[in-house]
């Protein structure tokens, strides 16, 4: 049998090159400050235009799959007093990023908090008021957080399988890495930033990409040899996704062509952490297009497998009862099957665990539950 040829990444046409694109990060920042200068020399009311992040401006977008941004603008303007404050915030915080730059360094969003009490009526009364506003300028500049150089305290998920990669790192060495041949036991551990300058893609032999919701769940599969033996690559999704995860997803499915199946705990909260890797989140709406996968399907635990597998399972709470009633709701659980699943899981009254599958020996979920649903899915 020849060997397996790796697969490589789609060729980059120059629209795709990424240095040229993001060289200019930050110029959108400028241009804003140079907007309000030339307001002020003119005498005028300092103002500003962004798109509005309201729900009545957010849409399910049935085609593409995701949630988007509509087109619908506001202003905000000094003409008051809380007006003139955010911009006044806006400007503090563009000057933080140029500095950054300049210096070559970053920020932890709980920093740039602390960093603002230098900032005096400027500065922010809660994290929840700095976040919105970096969320407000990706909208107004079109770029990410990451390009301005700011980023949560964690990092992303952790990898498993056979995927090489080169990484830049902070001496702006590169490193070539394989995620299973090159790491120790917990994988290899993505930085907040994985786009492509920092991370490039260079090859795989793996078939797809299981995203697992936790990490007991990874190490069962690493210990049992499942990413070696059917081709996988593991990706530890750590509860609810962070961003630089959603977007490792985006960029394995475009680039690499690899299909993605998301593996979870059987209850309301876990379907949501599939749909924000699928379809995106109301409050990233502005990102879909860099951090959903709408190719992503659900692999399980469903309210079938907990009466099909005889599943050991808990009672649904209130909590639980109401948030799957809102699912019903929810344009991103719109489908036949979706809704079948949820109605049986209200019907029925439990939930499940993904190692609840322990009941049957520390190898079943490897040997039959896994192959036999990723078969019927065509996956395998």
């Amino acid at each position: 049998m020849p060997p397996k040829r790796a697969r490589t990444p789609a060729k980059k046409t120059d629209d795709e090159e990424p240095v040229k694109v993001r060289a200019d990060a930050l110029a959108p920042t400028l241009d804003l400050a140079e907007q309000i200068y030339g307001q002020l020399d003119r005498g005028e009311i300092p103002r500003m235009r962004l798109p509005l992040r309201t729900k009545q401006n957010i849409s399910f977008q049935s085609r593409e799959g995701v949630w988007k941004l509509g087109r619908a603008m506001g202003t905000r303007s000094a003409r008051k007093l809380d007006g003139a404050l955010m911009l006044l915030r806006t400007f503090y915080l563009v000057d933080f990023i140029n500095e950054m730059a300049r210096e070559g360094k970053t920020s932890t969003l709980r920093e740039l908090y602390y960093i603002s009490e230098a900032w005096e009526d400027a500065k922010f009364h809660g994290e929840d008021e700095s976040n919105l506003l970096i969320e407000d300028l990706e909208v107004m500049c079109e770029r990410l957080r990451e390009d301005f150089r700011l980023h949560p305290e964690e990092n992303g998920a952790s990898v498993i399988g056979d995927l090489t990669i080169k990484e830049r790192n902070r001496k702006g060495v590169v490193k070539k890495i394989n995620c299973r041949d090159d790491v120790g036991d917990g994988g290899y551990s993505l930085p907040f930033n994985v786009e492509k300058e920092k991370i490039e893609f260079v090859s795989t032999n793996a078939k797809f990409l299981i995203a697992i919701e936790c990490g007991g769940m990874v190490d069962r599969l690493a210990e049992n040899g499942f990413d070696e033996q059917h081709d996988a690559i593991l990706l530890h999704l750590k509860g609810q996704p962070a961003r630089s995860t959603r977007r490792f997803l985006r960029r394995a499915s475009e680039e690499l062509k690899l299909p993605v199946v998301v593996f979870t705990d059987g209850d309301p909260w876990s379907f949501r952490i599939f749909a924000s890797v699928a379809y995106g989140a109301i409050k990233t709406a502005h990102l879909s297009s860099y951090l959903a996968t709408p190719s992503a399907e659900f692999l399980g635990v469903t309210a079938s497998d907990i009466e099909n597998y005889d599943l050991p399972h808990d009672k649904l709470s209130e909590q639980d009862i109401r948030a799957l009633q809102a699912e019903l709701t929810d344009p991103r659980f719109g489908t036949a099957e979706w809704r079948a699943e949820i109605e049986l899981m209200l019907k029925n009254g439990k939930k499940a665990e993904q190692q609840s599958l322990a009941k049957y020996g520390l190898n079943y979920v490897t040997e039959h539950y896994l192959p036999e649903k990723l078969t019927e899915m065509g996956v395998l």
